[in-house]
C-alpha cells in the first residue's frame, strides 16, 4: 500500500520522514518515482498531471495539498476516489492572524495615515468605535469561523454570509442569493474567504461593490478567481469603495504591469495569508489516512456538487 506524492519535492520529503515514523507500513513515494501502480491507494497533490489517474487502477484518495480544491480537475476523478481538501489548524489560524491584521488596519486607517505619511502630512482622522464598524466574513467554514473567533475580541458588528443556512454565536448571518444583497449593504469591511466555484467565481464585482456601503473596503483572500479586477478599479475610482487588501489575484504571480500593483487604494500581498506548513500538513493527511483505514470519516471531505 503506498501514498504518492506529485507536488512540492521539500515537503514531500518532510512527508515521508513524517509517515516513517508514524506509519512505516505505508511506502510513501515521490513522483516521478511512482513505481508499480496498482500499489498506490493514495494520491496527494496540488494539480494533476494529464492522464495521471487513469494509471492508478487502487486508488482510493485523492488528497489535495492545499484548503482548496478549485485547482483541481476533478472531471479526471473516477466517482469512486474520494476527494479530501485540506483541514489544518495552522493555516486556519494564520488565516484569522492575516484577517485581524488587515481589518484592524482598516479600521484605525493605518493604510491611510502610511498615504499620509508618505506626503508628509499631519493629520488626524476620526475614529470610529468598533462597535459601530460593521465587518462581514463572506465564507463560513473553517477559515472563516476562524477569522470570526479572532476578530470576536475588539467589538465589531460581525456579521457572515454562507451560500448554506449557518448559526454562529454572536454573528447575524446571511445565506444564499436571497440574503446576499442585505449581507453587502451592511458590510463596511467585507472579507472574502469563499471558496472557489462556478458560482462564486466573479463574486466580488460590480454588482457586490454597488450594494456595499460607499466608502466600504474589502478584504480578498481567498482565491484570485474571485475578483473582478475591472469592476474594482472602477469601484475605487469612484469612491464608491476606500480601499481593498488583496492577497489573492486572477493572475499570479501578479504581472508587473498589472495597475493594481500602483493604484494607490490597493495593498497587494503575495498569497501569504496562509501558507501550508510541511509538518502540520503532513500531519492533517497521516491523521486522515488513519481515519480511513479504521473506516472512520475524514475531515474534509469534498461534495462534489458544491465544489468544496
Amino acid at each position: 500500500m503506498a501514498l504518492l506524492y506529485t507536488a512540492q519535492p521539500a515537503r514531500g520529503e518532510a512527508w515521508a520522514a513524517i509517515f516513517a515514523g508514524a506509519m512505516p507500513d505505508l511506502d510513501v513515494r515521490l513522483a516521478p518515482a511512482i513505481g508499480d501502480p496498482a500499489d498506490i491507494r493514495y494520491l496527494a497533490a496540488w494539480t494533476l498531471a494529464p492522464g495521471l489517474i487513469e494509471t492508478l487502477p487502487n486508488l482510493e484518495v485523492l488528497f489535495s495539498i492545499g484548503a482548496g480544491v478549485d485547482q483541481l480537475d476533478l472531471s479526471q476523478v473516477p466517482a469512486q476516489v474520494t476527494v479530501v481538501r485540506l483541514v489544518e489548524p495552522n493555516l486556519a489560524a494564520a488565516m484569522a492572524e492575516y484577517v485581524a491584521m488587515t481589518v484592524l488596519a482598516l479600521h484605525r486607517d493605518l493604510y491611510a495615515y502610511a498615504e499620509q505619511q508618505r506626503a508628509g502630512v499631519w493629520r488626524q482622522l476620526p475614529q470610529v468605535p468598533a462597535g459601530e464598524r460593521r465587518v462581514g466574513i463572506a465564507g463560513l467554514g473553517q477559515m472563516g469561523s476562524a477569522a470570526l473567533d479572532a476578530l470576536e475580541p475588539f467589538g465589531f458588528a460581525l456579521s457572515g454570509w454562507s451560500r448554506s443556512p449557518r448559526s454562529l454565536p454572536g454573528v447575524t448571518c446571511f445565506h444564499g442569493d436571497d440574503g446576499l444583497g442585505d449581507f453587502a449593504a451592511q458590510a463596511d469591511i467585507l472579507v472574502n474567504l469563499l471558496p472557489l466555484t462556478p458560482e462564486t467565481r466573479g463574486f466580488l464585482g460590480r454588482t457586490l461593490f454597488e450594494r456595499m456601503p460607499s466608502g466600504a473596503a474589502i478584504v480578498s483572500a481567498g482565491r484570485g478567481g474571485h475578483l473582478d479586477a475591472a469592476a474594482l478599479v472602477a469601484a475605487l475610482d469612484a469612491g464608491r469603495l476606500s480601499r481593498a487588501v488583496l492577497d489573492v489575484t486572477p493572475v499570479e504571480p501578479l504581472p508587473a504591469a498589472d495597475p493594481l500593483w500602483h493604484h494607490p487604494r490597493v495593498v497587494v500581498t503575495p498569497h501569504v495569508a496562509a501558507a501550508t506548513d510541511n509538518e502540520g500538513s503532513g500531519k492533517a493527511v497521516l491523521a486522515n489516512i488513519r481515519r480511513h483505514r479504521a473506516g472512520e470519516p475524514m475531515l474534509g471531505v469534498v461534495a462534489r456538487e458544491r465544489g468544496y
